[in-house]
């Protein structure tokens, strides 16, 4: 799994207090008390905006300057506050990281108070009853502004609605503390040398010893070669157990997190979370996700039981056991065994043809051919520099017009008290202002990626490479929209669509046409060779079934946690009874693997979406496939019909415009390596 979750700074739009910061990157912060600092000036000056909008007589209330302007005063906000906030999850300084954090919880508090202003959805709710002649953007604005008061409790009396306040901000402050857990677990593995016997001594040399034993953190660099490669079984079940026992306290935490969502989806009239959730995405109710999953359900279970089939035989051929059962800790070992054995691939020998720089340097590349733009390294101020040595920075400029589109930080290496996973972040939203100026948006890109060494660059396997074009392809959403307003721009799409896009853009990564661009062994430079790329595709559907049979694992997990009306849960024997239900394997005792399960904040009742999406995905990219991977027509065409239109249209019209037809679950099945009908519907 790519781990994007991609995320955002929140679902609330928002930009720059100062002038100057109107085409450019906010500085980051540099002290704790200047992060504080910058922090309440920004609220102060939304708090003056909102008085502004309020104060407006009402014989001179206007969409303009009210609806729109309630969008003006977020699209400052985010801009002003989007890197103090980000710095919870990046900054090394562990004070700042509070500081950060701290200021999150206070906004979120803020922002459940302020859809709750009777005295600003008054004014808002004046504007929509003068039925004002709206279209396009605009007219969604409108609707959209509405339908969020609705949803934030403004049909409800006063007592009722400030009981809803008071859940909402309690999950709010539940749910940076379940982040925060994650963020700040410190679990460790001792192990012996003999212990990791069977390891690339590269990956060995790069570990930390503590009296004769290695000392192993859960970090992805750390655990996957582990996982994918050691031989022993021990070694192995040892990190997947630590892996499933991180942050425990985060239990508790989820099943009160529960139990608040639940309240507040009845308060507001739903039957459970899960239907509060998705009335604004795609598939509108649970209903229409428990069909999806029953309608994949079947295919990929058929697909599974020949993977396990294979595994299981390996395993038994390995062991001498004709007895031996497959275990969770077994997969990725045994799977790169097969694909070493049955298809002559190395991931070890591949991930020498995908150093760090060149990939960076490739998909750069492919997406200036494809979009028309250019990337421009960037140089901090002197007085405000970077979080962080390792950080890049650059400006994206459109070759047509010159002009900026927006610029991206890249944070790329692991370290003590950042973000584990893989995600980008949009730090400020695209704005049109009335003048004809534009605040270009900017996004920030996180993975975690070995570190080079003094003898070696950072050499990425060859999903770690997907991983960095998936969370690029979220940063190219985010600059890349032409949405006039912050509530729309870049990645402000369904929830449950706005993986496709990144998904798509995983394809490059397999392409014979692309893969020259960002492959060279890190020691000669010679190309992937051609045979083994061709390997490499043949192996590309393996495990498939149970890969995503994993997925829906998780995305059930969620349904269940958030379908319960009352939101009393055991997450931990739902989570075992899923686990023998939507895999070939046994459950595990003693794991937990919802405490460290971060989309459970942000895509709680959504998880879904990454095999939602991935459908789209695999039909959005057939016309690249047909016309060209690096075709610019192609690309011209992806560009203005999808990444250009942000969430100013429903993704479902969004996909239709661009198909020319209705999407088709074809493609993706097929992309499995199943065989089905070429009239399979989504």
């Amino acid at each position: 799994m790519s781990c994007i979750a991609r995320r955002v700074l929140a679902s609330f739009a928002a930009v720059a207090v100062f002038a100057s910061l109107a085409t450019a990157a906010p500085p980051v912060p540099q002290t704790p008390e200047q992060l504080q600092a910058h922090y309440d000036a920004a609220m102060a000056e939304a708090d003056l905006a909102i008085e502004a909008i309020v104060a407006v007589p009402d014989d001179r209330r206007t969409f303009e300057n009210t609806v729109l302007a309630i969008d003006d005063m977020h699209a400052r906000l985010d801009a002003a506050i989007g890197m103090p906030l980000f710095m919870a999850y990046v900054h090394p300084d562990a004070t700042i990281r509070d500081v950060s954090r701290a200021a999150y919880g206070h906004y979120g508090n803020w922002m459940v108070e302020l859809g709750k202003r009777e005295d600003l959805y008054d004014a808002v709710r004046q504007v929509a009853m003068s039925n004002p002649e709206l279209e396009g953007e605009n007219a969604r604005l409108m609707t959209f502004t509405m339908r969020d008061y609705r949803r934030s409790g403004m049909d409800l009396d006063p007592e009722a609605r400030a009981k809803l306040a008071a859940v909402e901000k309690e999950i709010n402050e539940l749910s940076i503390e379940f982040d925060q857990n994650i963020m700040a677990d410190e679990t460790v593995v001792f192990v012996t040398e003999d212990e990791l016997r069977g390891l690339p001594a590269d990956w060995l040399a790069a570990r930390t010893q503590v009296d004769g034993l290695y000392e192993l953190g859960m970090d992805y660099p750390t655990i996957l070669p582990i996982l994918d490669h050691s031989p022993n079984a021990d070694t192995r079940q040892k990190i997947w157990l630590a892996r499933k026992r991180r942050a425990k306290r985060n239990v508790a935490i989820l099943e009160k997190l529960l139990a608040l969502r639940a309240e507040q989806a009845a308060m507001l009239g739903y039957a459970h979370a899960s239907d509060y959730e998705n009335e604004v995405r795609m598939t509108k109710n649970a209903d229409t996700v428990a069909a999806f999953y029953a309608r994949l359900q079947p295919l990929l279970r058929e697909k599974a039981l020949k993977d396990h089939a294979l595994m299981l035989e390996a395993k038994r051929s390995d062991t001498g056991d004709p007895q031996a059962q497959l275990k969770p800790w077994d997969f990725g070992y045994y799977m790169e065994r097969v694909r070493e054995r049955d298809y002559e691939v190395d991931s070890n020998v591949v991930r020498e043809y995908f150093p760090l720089e060149k990939v960076r340097d490739g998909l750069f590349e492919i997406t200036q051919q494809l979009y028309g733009i250019d990337y421009v390294p960037k140089q901090a101020p002197a007085n405000a520099p970077l979080w962080h040595e390792d950080v890049e920075y650059y400006e994206v400029v459109d070759r047509n017009t010159g002009a900026t589109l927006g610029e991206f930080f890249m944070d790329m290496y692991p370290r003590d008290g950042k973000y584990g996973h893989a995600a980008q972040w949009g730090l400020v939203p695209r704005k049109a202002w009335t003048d004809n100026s534009v605040q270009t948006p900017v996004a920030g890109v996180v993975c975690n990626f070995p570190k080079p060494t003094a003898d070696q660059p950072s050499l990425l396997s060859h999903d770690q490479a997907e991983t960095f074009f998936h969370e690029f392809g979220h940063c190219l959403h985010t600059l890349m929209t032409e949405a006039k307003t912050a509530r729309f721009a870049g990645t402000s799409v369904e929830r449950d669509f706005v993986e496709a896009p990144s998904q798509m853009f995983e394809a490059w990564v397999w392409s014979p046409e692309t893969l020259p661009m960002l492959s060279g062994h890190y020691k000669t430079g010679e190309p992937l060779p051609a045979d083994l790329l061709e390997r490499m595709i043949a192996a590309k559907t393996l495990c498939s079934g149970m890969m995503d049979e994993t997925q829906v694992f998780y995305g059930m997990s969620d349904q269940a946690f958030h379908t319960d009306a009352d939101g009393t849960i055991d997450t931990t024997q739902v989570g075992k009874d899923l686990y023998a239900e939507c895999t070939l394997f046994e459950p595990v005792d003693g794991t937990w693997f919802q405490s460290s399960f971060g989309h459970l904040t942000g895509y709680q009742g959504g998880y879904y979406g990454y095999l939602w999406s991935k459908v789209f995905a695999k039909d959005m990219e057939q016309r690249f496939e047909e016309l060209g991977m690096l075709d610019p027509e192609a690309g011209a065409y992806y560009r203005k019909h999808v990444l250009g239109r942000g969430g100013t249209v429903d993704a479902s019209e969004m996909l239709q415009d661009y198909l020319g037809r209705e999407p088709r679950m074809e493609p993706y099945i097929r992309s499995l390596g199943i065989e089905v009908e070429q009239s399979d519907q989504q």
